[in-house]
């Protein structure tokens, strides 16, 4: 979807940069970027820099840059673009699916979705560059941007300890700080998500999206929440930070 987007602005200028935020580096992301064989450029994150320089908390986001290299819309939700069916509600699930990522897809169903206004906004911007009236000042992306506090830089460091240790293969020490980095950036759906995938439940492809307890074990989870079970708790509508112009 975000390649056919690239393909209709890529003639007027614009380049499209996605990036995989994931602490396992290209382990993670290889087989997803290949299978997309994307034809823009595909970044792999793997120490999260867009979430302790850019503040991003949630995918998918996006940050708009301009020619000139300066941020012109800072880090928000940024909708996939449109399908040509009716979408997620209308997607067809294997029968087999485990009755947790049925649910899971249910509440995915339930999260509003603002994908034609936010990519009528982008293709304004792109035709108008910054005489759209969707382009930033400085000072009104500053404002717009996450504020960065103690608490905030100081999950940050536990996040950066915990995915260091994971890489190094010392996971039980890992699972100490990223609970730190969750308490301490209570927003941070992607460090969040980040631990929880790294909890291998079951086998085949989708092990690293349950994101749960082991229904067979679960008092082996070791965080005190789980993906299914928070959305339900904040509410599927409130997953994203509401997109506004």
């Amino acid at each position: 979807m975000w390649q056919k987007l690239r393909q209709e602005f890529h003639p007027q200028g614009f380049e499209l940069v996605t990036v995989g935020m994931d602490t396992l580096g290209a382990e993670g992301c290889r087989s997803f970027i290949e299978a997309a064989n994307p034809s823009h450029p595909s970044l792999i994150d793997q120490h999260h820099t867009l979430a302790s320089k850019f503040g991003v908390v949630n995918i998918p986001s996006a940050i708009w840059i301009d020619e000139d290299g300066m941020i012109v819309r800072p880090a928000e939700v940024a909708p996939a673009p449109p399908r040509d069916d009716d979408g997620i509600t209308n997607l067809q699930l294997p029968e087999d699916l485990p009755q947790r990522m049925l649910d899971m897809m249910t509440e995915v169903a339930k999260m509003p979705n603002h994908s034609h206004v936010y990519h009528d906004v982008l293709r304004d911007w792109v035709e108008k560059g910054s005489d759209s009236q969707f382009a930033m000042r400085p000072e009104q992306v500053i404002e717009r941007s996450r504020p960065r506090d103690r608490d905030v830089a100081t999950g940050q460091a536990h996040f950066e300890m915990a995915s260091q240790l994971e890489v190094e293969g010392h996971h039980a020490d890992a699972i100490h700080h990223f609970r730190e980095a969750h308490r301490l950036v209570p927003d941070s759906w992607t460090f969040r998500r980040q631990a929880w995938s790294l909890e291998a439940v079951g086998q085949g492809p989708l092990v690293r999206f349950w994101q749960g307890p082991d229904p067979e074990n679960p008092d082996s989870w070791p965080y005190q929440g789980d993906w299914l079970s928070d959305v339900r708790q904040a509410g599927a509508e409130n997953y994203n930070d509401p997109w506004t112009p």
